[in-house]
């Protein structure tokens, strides 16, 4: 690792960059996400997002870094992510979110191989029954609501936020793909709000996106105006909202949580019940 320096960090990992190798970059995840499993399954997953005719960068191999895994991938040269241009230059960050509600709307008409990509709702469902740390009658509000989503066989990402989509040369990559998946794309919005909104005022979080609570909520507004092209969007925000919660539960689908995740997990959950579905 002595000739790799690192040059980014995000929620799940870090990158290094090597002079040796300029057309490369080397990520390495976070302990509970550096396993062969699930490095294996974020390349794979990558390779299949290619295929869809979705740009990402490609994949190019599996290494190990001490006792962890982790992916070599193509580096795209000049590279800024949403995050670092509204952190750049604040005054883009009205043009940024119109950015990312065009290419979501793009990603949320893209086709999913089903057959290979896993149907968001029904880890939502799976997740919900294992959420000991909702309360049952939290739970049966939430189930209920989420087996009204409709179905879809069209992408989502994930992890939809400022920081998982790149530009250079005028041209936009998706990254972190290794919870896509396809279902309704307000599961996506329920991600984003949930980071924009009820995160937003956490320093852990602003600095990982190198963005203010003030720039937060005025990347939300100017993200769901542009996305629904409405200025009043306050029906969309308690949908958002709805979906948030949902968001919260499905990642213990993904990645065990502590017991202080779970207590927080349950802090947060409750607050938007109360706030969005009673």
């Amino acid at each position: 690792m002595s000739a790799w320096h690192q040059t980014g960090q995000g929620g799940n990992g870090k990158t290094y960059e090597n002079p040796d190798r300029p057309d490369v970059i080397l990520k390495v995840n976070n302990a509970r996400l550096s396993t062969l499993e699930a490095v294996k399954h974020e390349f794979e997953v990558s390779k299949a997002v290619e295929g869809l005719g979705l740009r990402t960068p490609k994949m190019h191999e599996i290494v190990m870094v001490g006792d962890a895994y982790a992916t070599i991938s193509e580096r795209i040269k000049e590279k800024k992510s949403l995050s670092r241009i509204c952190h750049d230059e604040p005054e883009r960050t009205e043009e940024m979110a119109a950015v990312l509600a065009e290419n979501g709307k793009i990603l949320f008409s893209t086709p999913c191989d089903t057959a290979f990509f896993p149907n968001r709702k029904e880890q939502v469902l799976q997740a919900i029954d294992k959420a000991t740390f909702v309360s049952r009658k939290n739970r049966q509000l939430i189930r209920a609501f989420a087996e009204t989503v409709p179905e879809s066989d069209n992408c989502v990402h994930g992890d939809f936020q400022t920081g998982n989509i790149i530009m250079s040369g005028g041209k936009y990559y998706w990254i972190d793909l290794d919870r896509f998946a396809h279902g309704d794309p307000m599961f996506d919005i329920g991600h984003l709000f949930q980071i924009c909104n009820i995160y937003a005022p956490m320093k852990q979080v602003q600095d990982i996106f190198h963005m203010t609570m003030e720039q937060f909520h005025r990347f939300w507004d100017a993200f769901a105006k542009a996305y629904t092209g409405n200025d009043d969007h306050r029906e969309f925000d308690t949908l958002a909202g709805k979906f948030a919660c949902l968001d919260i539960i499905v990642r213990t689908h993904f990645v065990a949580p502590t017991l202080p995740e779970k207590l927080f997990f349950g802090i947060l959950v409750r607050r938007l019940v109360k706030q969005y579905y009673l």
